[in-house]
């Protein structure tokens, strides 16, 4: 399949013209999977509770989803872009997945980062991996990519590629992109933003572009460059990352032991005290 994704910099609050923009740009294209930034039509950097109540949706009804959804099937295309979403009294920090039959799922990002705990709840979705007629996707945002748990779960679950809508601003995630996949043998999407947004004092939030696809061996197919727009589209072969064969006699999921993984808890941290204390 044909997998990509669109790297641009998005106007903070212009919602709508943001959308037109993307349909405009992406409306050519002839991929099978294409993965938009994260918060993609809203900008970023929310600086009161006001703004996130006036730029988030509803998912599906809200208009961002249901235009992506339009697309989708105009085109036979899926798509997957973050979107604040709105649900009760609550805020999430979403990306929806659409595909020619209109909207198809939404994950709620697990793993919030910095100031966005200020305004949206921690993910209740958990992970998930929807299977559709190109393979089977998975979704993560972010700074989900931070944990390596995020990455294995989703593996786990079967996904052939991982669809990573993303608002990168520290250095790190373009070099460990590759390790992620390769330790899970999956491919990746990395779709980021390129641009400034200084909407309060300090300083301001500069993302860091450089969106990649990332093969299941851990080498970098395609990569955007640090500040430019790009739509970027390469074939892929989905059963590469079904394969989890890493020599004649290893297979890297069979070999796991979760037996021997022992989870640490805060509670078991707090309840075995220092080591002066446990002298």
């Amino acid at each position: 399949m044909k997998v990509g994704f669109y790297q641009y910099n998005p106007v903070f609050g212009k919602k709508e013209e943001n959308v037109r923009r993307v349909l405009s740009a992406i409306r050519e294209t002839d991929a099978d999977l294409l993965v938009l930034p994260e918060f993609f039509a809203t900008g970023y950097q929310f600086v009161s509770r006001e703004e996130v109540t006036g730029l988030s949706e509803k998912i599906p009804e809200g208009h961002t989803t249901q235009a992506l959804s339009a697309l989708s099937k105009k085109k036979n295309l899926h798509i997957v872009a973050g979107l604040p979403e709105k649900a009760g009294e609550l805020f999430y920090n979403s990306a929806i997945l659409t595909g020619p039959d209109g909207f198809i799922g939404v994950y709620r990002k697990t793993h919030l980062f910095f100031e966005e705990k200020l305004f949206f709840s921690p993910g209740d979705t958990g992970f998930q991996v929807w299977d559709t007629s190109i393979g089977h996707i998975g979704i993560m945002i972010c700074f989900d990519w931070y944990f390596p748990e995020s990455m294995r779960t989703l593996a786990l679950m079967g996904a052939d590629i991982v669809a990573h809508p993303s608002n990168l601003v520290l250095p790190h995630c373009p070099n460990s992109m590759p390790v992620r996949c390769r330790e899970n043998r999956v491919y990746a999407v990395t779709a980021n933003r390129i641009g400034e947004e200084a909407r309060k004092e300090g300083t301001p939030l500069r993302f860091i572009g450089l969106s990649q696809i990332t093969a299941p061996d851990g080498s970098i197919l395609v990569q955007a460059l640090e500040d430019d727009e790009a739509l970027l589209t390469l074939d892929i072969d989905p059963a590469l990352a079904r394969n989890k064969a890493v020599t004649s006699l290893n297979n890297l999921f069979e070999d796991r032991r979760p037996e021997m993984y022992r989870t640490i808890s805060k509670t078991r941290l707090q309840n075995s005290g220092s080591p002066e204390e446990s002298g």
